[in-house]
């Protein structure tokens, strides 16, 4: 599919006839249409699946179809009826296909057998399961003699619990603690900054509390291309004139405006439900000076009403007996000046007043949030402040109340509950020495940004990517790709081809699995797995679909014999059974995670999910102080390191589009921002496309204002004039990945900062 650009406003709310239509023309491309419409009508059901793309909380009395436009898209792509050919492989060299673009590389569908790279002809050719297996357990084992650090063993979001667990154990018997995960380049803010604050790593906000809570504030989320099957509660709540503030840069379809599939009403008629009530356009990296506004009237309110003898404002008794620091964190709002609020937030002191105002007025509010907050330099200050802000009026512990960071992948979550973490202090590891009779390593492995640190400078010789396409999902790309051949050994298990393939090390495999979709046929019959959505819930997986191929392994066996071919004989890690029954997997999970995961195997099919303990949900603070912690942060400039010198400097979000989940694309359109046939635009704001001296439908590069002695440039960008807050500017990820300084990460967590990352224009000829 070429491009072939098209830009027309989109002026239809979310969902709706267009969700219908998108979701119809998706799956007649994938082909597949009858398994396709037998398995949607199953997924994120009891009996049947958890959706593979978002981690949204599955409800106990799911709707008639519990799924969304992003859902149904992923579960057609997943049940393709294309393949990819022996011929295909055969008459397409690597460097061909390396000037494919990600939708034309996935769209050739579906892998079916393990294929290793052959440098002679520069193509992937087709080889057996065992000989496979061998060859890369030749390698590890000999890696693993020289230096055991050196191999990276990456894990994207999607393997289940069960998959995960022996994924985490291989890495620790092998020996390291190399897990990165798309954690690392997500949420790993909230995981750094809530165990400070609340004392847990997660959020606190159940499906529940949406029935209950009296406001709604949203801060970076895209709900209607992100988690759209959040929409329904989203309506239910303004159904009953609940507010919802959101922040923002880029006004989005689903935050403004949604018509439910579901409903004759909503289909049969005009009628549609305003999702947002104040709609705060935030610019890039402004979030911190928007929140301190916020909490700034709260204070000062407070104080008013204190010296005039009227109610509170804050809720003092919770304030008194269940946090800390509280005195300090209002000393830094009452001395923050609304001037400097105003130019770090791009918003005014009137807006961020009455959103205050209608937060004061709310007895219960929920805020949630998505990686328009944590991809910052400022990311874990920026969770931390929207802790801050709940704190102060008691909104953490009581129901309709708490914080709700949104994940994206759908067991990304999941994976770091059973052991998937580079932080040995985060792992279980004395339970683990006593189950498997080893001793782990100690020491800190290696997060995404350490490991691309590791290929730059030679000192990863080895990558396992356990799914994803982490060439294209890394910040500094052109960099990172550049270095990645000079790796000794690159095994990826997937179910398509994708760019990360197409840069084989010198020894190169990939390895085609079974989706979760599929049915799971093992030793043991036809297996079960589970995940853990967004707001901490187990919930049981079945495939329903008939595999694509017979030839095809699921994920967790082919875990399990890479250990068997690449690790020393250990009696006590039962690998075989484990392939061969996962309920047994599980129990292994509880006996690693008693205080977890107890009754796992008869509890993980409960209805609306199995839930994880949770200490802040019932005001338990396992936090230093013992009780729920104020941050001060340190100022409310987006990125101190990186100054924005000149009128000539925007600051750049990377956007996901609504035909595409994490990296993969569906189609080369956004409907709802006017893009069709292309995804090489740069949204800017008008007044700036005339004060730089541009035009609409102008090519430009864009380079990266940073001098660290590295030149990171896109082209061909095309000028989109968008309602877009003045100097700032949206452009798509992962196609401006590139333009992120591999030091350009989140303090504390190395969350690559994608959503201010300051730039200049060059016009093209």
């Amino acid at each position: 599919m070429r491009e072939k650009p098209e830009f027309k406003a989109y002026e239809h709310p979310a969902g709706g006839w267009g969700s219908i239509k998108a979701v119809a023309i998706n799956v007649v491309r994938e082909g597949a249409p009858l398994s396709t419409a037998q398995a949607l009508l199953r997924q994120n059901k009891p009996d049947g699946f958890a959706c593979v793309s978002c981690a949204w909380a599955k409800p106990a009395e799911p709707h008639t179809a519990e799924f969304c436009e992003t859902g149904a898209k992923a579960t057609a792509w997943e049940l393709t009826d294309k393949r990819v050919q022996e011929d295909f492989l055969a008459a397409h060299p690597l460097a061909t296909l390396r000037g494919w673009s990600d939708h034309e590389l996935e769209g050739i569908g579906r892998l079916t057998t393990p294929l290793r790279y052959d440098a002679d002809s520069d193509r992937y050719v087709p080889v057996g399961w065992d000989e496979a297996f061998a060859a890369i357990g030749t390698e590890l084992r000999a890696l693993r003699e020289e230096d055991p650090k050196s191999v990276v063993f990456y894990a994207s979001g999607r393997a289940s619990l069960e998959t995960s667990y022996l994924y985490q154990l291989l890495a620790r018997l092998y020996g390291n603690n190399n897990l990165p995960d798309s954690s690392n380049m997500c949420h790993e803010s909230t995981s750094v900054a809530l165990p400070k604050t609340i004392g847990v790593p997660v959020g606190t906000v159940s499906l529940d509390d949406f029935a209950r809570t009296d406001a709604i504030f949203f801060f970076g989320q895209n709900v209607g291309v992100s988690s759209p099957r959040m929409l329904h509660q989203l309506q239910e709540a303004r159904q009953r004139n609940v507010p919802i503030v959101t922040f923002n840069p880029l006004k989005e379809a689903g935050l403004v405006h949604f018509a439910n599939p579901q409903s004759p009403r909503d289909m049969l008629t005009p009628a549609e439900t305003a999702i947002t009530t104040q709609y705060l356009q935030v610019k890039n990296g402004g979030d911190l000076g928007a929140i301190t506004g916020l909490c700034k009237w709260l204070v000062e309110a407070d104080d008013a009403a204190q010296a005039g003898g009227a109610p509170r404002v804050l809720d003092a008794a919770f304030i008194a007996e269940h946090t800390h620091g509280f005195e300090a964190f209002a000393d830094f709002v009452r001395a923050a000046a609304w001037a400097d609020i105003e130019r770090e937030s791009g918003l005014t002191r009137a807006a961020l007043e009455q959103a205050a105002a209608t937060y004061a007025r709310a007895s219960t509010a929920m805020a949630i949030y998505g990686m328009g907050l944590t991809q910052h330099r400022k990311g874990v200050q920026n969770v931390q402040m929207v802790s801050n802000l709940l704190l102060l009026r008691g909104n953490i512990g009581k129901p309709g109340a708490g914080i709700c960071p949104v994940r994206g992948h759908s067991n990304v979550q999941g994976q770091r509950t059973v052991g998937i973490t580079e932080k040995p202090e985060l792992a279980p590891l004395d339970q683990l020495a006593a189950l498997y009779g080893f001793e782990p390593p100690r020491d800190k492995g290696r997060d995404t940004v350490a490991t691309c640190e590791g290929v730059l400078d030679g000192s990863v010789r080895a990558f396992v990517g356990l799914g994803g396409n982490f060439l294209r999902a890394a910040p500094d790309t052109d960099r990172l790709e550049a270095a990645w051949p000079r790796l000794r050994l690159t095994v990826h298990v997937t179910t398509r081809l994708n760019r990360s393939h197409m840069l084989p090390g010198q020894v190169a495999y990939v390895l085609p699995c079974l989706g979760r979709i599929e049915i799971d046929q093992q030793a043991g019959g036809a297996q079960t797995v589970s995940v853990e959505d967004s707001t901490g819930f187990f919930h049981a997986s079945d495939g329903v679909a008939t595999p694509a191929d017979p030839n095809l392994r699921s994920e967790t066996a082919i875990v399990a014999a890479i250990a068997l071919a690449s690790l020393p004989p250990n009696p006590r890690v039962p690998w075989a059974a484990w392939m061969g029954d996962y309920a047994r997997v599980r129990d292994a999970i509880e006996a690693t995670w008693p205080e977890v995961f107890a009754g796992f195997n008869q509890r993980f099919r409960t209805p609306g999910g199995m839930p994880k303990p949770n200490a802040a949900r019932e005001r338990r603070w396992n936090t230093e102080s013992g009780k729920a912690q104020f941050i001060v942060p340190d100022g409310l400039v987006a990125n101190p390191d990186t100054p924005e010198h000149g009128a000539d400097v925007l600051r750049l979000m990377t956007l996901r589009s609504d035909d595409q989940f994490n990296t993969t694309i569906y189609a080369l359109d956004d409907r709802f921002r006017g893009v069709y046939g292309t995804r090489k635009v740069l949204l800017l704001n008008a007044a700036d496309i005339a004060r730089l001296g541009l035009a609409e439908g102008a090519l430009v590069r864009a380079e990266t204002a940073v001098d660290d002695g590295h030149r990171r440039a896109v082209g061909g960008l095309r000028v989109t004039p968008y309602d877009i807050p003045p100097g700032c500017a949206g452009g798509y990820f992962p196609e401006c990945n590139p333009l992120v300084p591999l030091a350009h990460h989140a303090e504390g967590s190395h969350v690559p900062a994608s959503k201010a990352i300051p730039i200049r224009l060059h016009l093209e000829a």
